[in-house]
């Protein structure tokens, strides 16, 4: 019985940490998408600080009121806000102008946001995973997918030896033999 538990809890952890490098690591790095950590209350209650928003690119057309966008505060700035999109319009060339705000405040932000600023919308969240995010640098994360798949392969291969070496200890049952048991 004790065996059998540590078994399943052995599985809980191996696959929970499997899920977690998956939807924050392997993912986004696939699907072209970037993941950032929301740092404070601003769109609470849905992103509460330290969720995980993966962010894919978006072309500005398909932006619209209620879109969540990730933008960076000034073009080129490694800092970035994710808000929503509470209203459109266009600046004084014609081109697209988006006013955002935080789900939590009770006022738009500021400026305008400009295409250029736009880093992606939303394309999901994992609340609480960006502490962990930003516990590990990327080498580390990288190392962390890297054991993880590897430990994975090892265990799936070790699983297939067994039932290999099982089926050749006992003899095959012939067809007949097994017709008997169903009779």
């Amino acid at each position: 019985m004790v065996r059998w538990v540590c078994r399943v809890a052995s599985w809980v952890v191996v696959l929970s940490a499997a899920s977690v490098l998956v939807v924050g690591v392997l993912v986004p790095r696939l699907a072209g998408a970037t993941p950032y950590t929301v740092l404070t209350g601003s769109m609470r209650p849905a992103m509460p600080p330290g969720t995980l928003v993966v962010v894919r690119p978006v072309d500005p057309e398909d932006i619209g009121v209620g879109t969540v966008v990730t933008y960076q505060l000034k073009s080129g700035d490694q800092s970035v806000v994710t808000h929503r999109v509470v209203a459109q319009g266009l600046d004084a060339q014609g081109a697209p102008i988006f006013r955002t705000q935080g789900d939590a405040n009770d006022v738009p932000d500021e400026l305008w946001v400009r295409p250029v600023q736009i880093r992606g919308e939303k394309w999901y969240s994992v609340p609480y995973l960006g502490y962990a995010s930003n516990a590990l640098t990327g080498d580390q994360r990288q190392v962390g997918v890297y054991s993880l798949a590897g430990l994975l392969l090892a265990y799936a291969a070790s699983v297939y030896i067994k039932a290999i070496r099982r089926r050749l200890r006992r003899p095959d049952e012939t067809i007949e033999e097994q017709e008997k048991v169903h009779v």
